[in-house]
Order: C-alpha cells, then sequence, then structure tokens
C-alpha cells in the first residue's frame, strides 16, 4: 500500500500596505523582512503556518487574493482611508496603528509583529479554546497567540528590529503541567493560560452570558476599558460577522490617503501660522 502523506499547507500571501504618515518605505522594508524571518523561522515551526510578504510601497495595489497587513497612522485613519474589517476581496486584514504606538512610547515593530502573528493564528477572528468548570459552566478563551506576552520588554530582536513574544499551542491545553513544556518563544510562561506583565486575553463566560471581557494579568476581568481601538482585534471579536465590513478598492484608498495627508499638511500649516 502506498504511504499516506500530509498535505503540506500553502504558503499564505500577504501584502504589507505602508499608508502610515509617520513611517517612510524606507523605514518599514527592513521590518518586513525581519517578520518574513519570524515567521518563517520561528512561528511556522510552532504553528505549522508559513507566509510570504510582500512589501506594498505607497500608492501601489497589493496582490490579488492576498491578506493585508496595513501600516497606519491610528483608527481614525484607517476609517478615513476606508480599512474596515476585511480586505476588498472579504480576506483577513490586520492594523497596526504606528502613530498611536509612537504617542504611547511603544514599539510599531512589536505591534507589527503582533498582529501578523495572531492574523496567523486565527484569520477569522472567531477561534476559541472551552475550559469546561463543572457539568454546566465553562469559560473560552479567544486564540490570541501574543495576547498573554504582548508587552515590549517581553519581546525579541532579530537583526535589531524588536519583535512580539508568542505563545506555543501548549498555552490553550489546560492539561499541561507547570514547566512541562515549552509555553511561549521566549521562554517565560511557565504555565497554560499564564499572563505575562501587561498581558491579556479574551474570555467568554459560557454561564453568565456577559459577552467577550478582557482577563488581564491582574485578574481582574474588564470589557469596555480594554475593548481596543475600534477596527482592532478585540474589537471585531465582539462584532458578528454580518456586520463586518469590506475595505474599499485600493485605487480609492489612495485617493482618499492623499486627501488625507494634504488636509495634514493643512492644519501643520495653521499651526504654524497661528
Amino acid at each position: 500500500m502506498p504511504k499516506l502523506t500530509h498535505p503540506q499547507p500553502s504558503t499564505i500571501q500577504i501584502s504589507v500596505i505602508n499608508e502610515s504618515t509617520v513611517l517612510a518605505d524606507a523605514d518599514v522594508a527592513p521590518v518586513v523582512a525581519v517578520l518574513q524571518k519570524q515567521v518563517t523561522n520561528d512561528f511556522l515551526p510552532a504553528w505549522g503556518t508559513d507566509a510570504e510578504l510582500t512589501m506594498v510601497a505607497k500608492g501601489d495595489q497589493p496582490a490579488s487574493g492576498s491578506w493585508w497587513l496595513v501600516l497606519l497612522d491610528d483608527s481614525d485613519q484607517a476609517n478615513a482611508l476606508g480599512y474596515h474589517d476585511l480586505t476588498t476581496e472579504g480576506l483577513p486584514i490586520g492594523k497596526v496603528f504606528a502613530a498611536s504606538d509612537l504617542k504611547a512610547g511603544t514599539s510599531w515593530t512589536v505591534t507589527a509583529s503582533h498582529e501578523l502573528l495572531e492574523m496567523l493564528g486565527d484569520p477569522n477572528i472567531n477561534l476559541s479554546v472551552f475550559v469546561q468548570n463543572s457539568d454546566t459552566a465553562g469559560v473560552l478563551y479567544a486564540y490570541e497567540v501574543c495576547d498573554a506576552c504582548e508587552d515590549d520588554s517581553l519581546g525579541y530582536q532579530i537583526d535589531n528590529v524588536l519583535l512580539s513574544d508568542f505563545v506555543y499551542p501548549s498555552w490553550f491545553e489546560s492539561f499541561r503541567t507547570e514547566g512541562s513544556t515549552q509555553f511561549d518563544r521566549m521562554g517565560k510562561i511557565n504555565t497554560p493560560f499564564q499572563l505575562l506583565v501587561n498581558g491579556y486575553i479574551g474570555t467568554y463566560n459560557v454561564s453568565a452570558g456577559s459577552g467577550w471581557q478582557q482577563q488581564t494579568a491582574e485578574k481582574r476581568a474588564t470589557n469596555v476599558l480594554y475593548r481596543g481601538a475600534v477596527g482592532t482585534r478585540r474589537e471585531r471579536r465582539t462584532i458578528p460577522h454580518d456586520q463586518w465590513i469590506n475595505s474599499l478598492p485600493q485605487r480609492k484608498i489612495v485617493g482618499n490617503a492623499q486627501k488625507y495627508r494634504q488636509q495634514l499638511q493643512t492644519i501643520q500649516r495653521r499651526r504654524e501660522a497661528a
């Protein structure tokens, strides 16, 4: 009898689109190369998912059929340009708000790594793990691979670019005992569902019916305060998929981006003249 072989998963094509006004293409291109190394060398062996990243310069068109990782200033710009919940073709999209990171004093490269890996881990933002506490009670944990260890202080570098740590599948396996296996890339997590400093995870108590909330490392449940900016994965997980909106065609977005930058220049000139 012929040997049974497991089919190799196809490599996901991801267009990295730079629409941010605070990042030049020259800033982004080397980071894309580093993100490629992280996906192929670190994420693929742990999760079995690979991707090929392509840099899309300002004004260019992403390849048809590709998923998008979009670099933006903030959620307001995302809405102004027309980047919504899915790509034009209804495919997964991730958003990195670089200006928001700069204002908060956090690294946009860690955020880019975070969003990329979580899009690969749960592209439709609908996966979860159920932990049953009793015959009639249990908690769903969102299948997010970076939230538990997302803080910049926990990241690691490739070619001097800071990237996000991420959990392994074992983090979601409640049967694992303390220290029995590796739970994250950097080896800082010791048990399933452990949250490190500033870490969090979306949880849904199926008995309470209170919807998705964010459990933090401080063990307090939160909701609105930690729901995330409009368009983020945290926010989209709480929205029924029939309410998700496809992004505008890229040519329309490019036109919107030009108008957006002109408006920013006008505002800046008025401030300087005041």
